[in-house]
């Protein structure tokens, strides 16, 4: 983060969010111990030597910056244009995606968090790796922005009820799309109205493509170009889980609060993003991505609506000029 960025943080930590300075520890401090904390994922004794407080000291500051970007998230993980009127621009400059996709409104995916919680609770977290995880649901945009996200939810919670928990709770404050939009989802998702999912049973990730070129089917050709378009949710997830240390090797907090350092990451991710656009972070090479998160389960629900069916052929004759 570049001193012009962590001034403008700072300052609107103090004046909108309210976190102001102790008569030992001026805000400036607070907020560099909670991003020493988040960004290199050190334990409270190394951050003690660096700033020289008590450890009682480094955690109360830690939480109160924590708890005041949780505020923060209400204003910062939301759509740019929550009316979804213009065509992003990702979109109207590539000829690969325009103008088959000018309805799409941004991609939907999950992936998980390795949690650290007490051995009588871990098997709800238990993941598919066996480690104990968060299963975190987002959004975002063509920007590498995040619009919504979801975190807490048990490792071993399936990916289609949390998606359908959070477009169905008005309380969780979804951005819905608008009639005639819609997102990408894999097929790990339900076909419904507003969420676009690739046809199944033919190929669809990128490194399959790769290997055997695009295919000539329809059912492909449109494969390959949703498949294209919706990674943009894993450079997303690649570029925050890549900064952001303390999210590949969480210390021992509450639960609670393990949940909270998702969503603290996630609106310092935006905040950078908007704040500056020539940040390194966001120059990611996928090539250093683990392995993507790949829902192979089958829905919850066979959700397969029509209309989605007729606007995903037509968006398929019209990549293959039919």
């Amino acid at each position: 983060m570049k001193p012009h960025v962590f001034s403008q943080l700072c300052n609107v930590l103090q004046h909108t969010y309210g976190l102001q300075h102790t008569k030992r520890i001026r805000l400036e401090e607070s907020v560099g111990i909670c991003l020493m904390i988040l960004g290199h994922g050190h334990c409270n004794r190394v951050v003690q030597e660096r700033f020289q407080h008590s450890g009682e000291t480094i955690h109360r500051h830690f939480h109160k910056v924590l708890k005041c970007l949780n505020i923060m998230s209400m204003d910062v993980l939301k759509p740019s244009d929550p009316t979804f009127s213009a065509v992003p621009t990702h979109i109207q400059n590539s000829q690969l995606y325009w103008p088959h996709f000018k309805d799409c409104i941004g991609a939907i995916d999950g992936t998980h968090i390795q949690v650290v919680i007490g051995e009588d609770k871990k098997i709800p977290y238990m993941g598919r790796k066996g480690v104990p995880t968060q299963n975190v649901m987002a959004a975002c945009d063509f920007d590498l922005l995040f619009t919504f996200v979801m975190a807490g939810w048990e490792g071993a919670a399936h990916d289609t009820r949390i998606f359908l928990d959070s477009i169905r709770k008005n309380s969780v404050n979804f951005p819905k799309p608008p009639l005639g939009k819609y997102y990408l989802v894999d097929a790990g998702y339900p076909l419904r109205i507003g969420y676009l999912t690739p046809y199944k049973g033919e190929k669809y990730h990128l490194p399959d493509f790769r290997r055997s070129g695009r295919g000539n089917k329809i059912e492909e050709r449109f494969n390959y170009v949703h498949s294209s378009l919706r990674s943009v949710i894993e450079r997303t997830f690649g570029v925050w889980k890549n900064r952001w240390r303390i999210l590949r090797q969480m210390p021992f907090y509450d639960i609670e609060d393990q949940r909270n350092i998702v969503v603290a990451t996630c609106v310092l991710h935006n905040f950078i993003r908007i704040h500056d656009r020539e940040d390194e972070g966001f120059k990611w090479d996928e090539s250093n991505a683990g392995e993507t998160h790949r829902n192979a389960q089958e829905n919850m629900e066979n959700i397969q609506d029509e209309e989605m069916k007729i606007i995903r052929d037509n968006i398929a004759q019209s990549i293959c000029g039919l």
